[in-house]
């Protein structure tokens, strides 16, 4: 499988974000998904997670209320929507495949196929 990921960009400070992720190779619905972050210097951190029907989501407690992850099977696309942009949220944002398909885990060991990253630059 692999993972395209787009989206990023630089936005100002309270500005909007939304970043997709298209896999090919098999159907997205066969997975859980994930997205991470890393900035400069830092781990990759756990920034949210759907299950494969989209019914069940998780999202790091930076983020809640500011971020949404939402899936599309049928185009094989997952997508986080970032609102609310603060300095601090500037990385490069990966998607990531779970095998476990109810999993919204937030470890990044637990997920097995990842995408080029994407850059978020967010200027205050």
């Amino acid at each position: 499988v692999q993972l395209q990921a787009s989206g990023g960009g630089s936005v100002q400070a309270g500005g909007s974000l939304r970043l997709s992720c298209t896999i090919s190779g098999r159907p997205l619905s066969s997975y859980a998904m994930g997205w991470f972050r890393q900035a400069p210097g830092k781990e990759r951190e756990f920034v949210a997670a759907i299950s494969w029907s989209g019914t069940l989501t998780s999202s790091a407690d930076s983020v809640k209320g500011r971020f949404s992850i939402s899936r599309d099977n049928a185009k094989n696309t997952v997508y986080l929507q970032m609102n609310s942009l603060k300095p601090e949220d500037a990385a490069v944002y990966y998607c990531a495949t779970n095998n476990h398909p109810y999993s919204r885990s937030s470890i990044p060991s637990d997920y097995d196929s990842w995408g080029q990253g994407t850059q978020v630059t967010v200027s205050s």
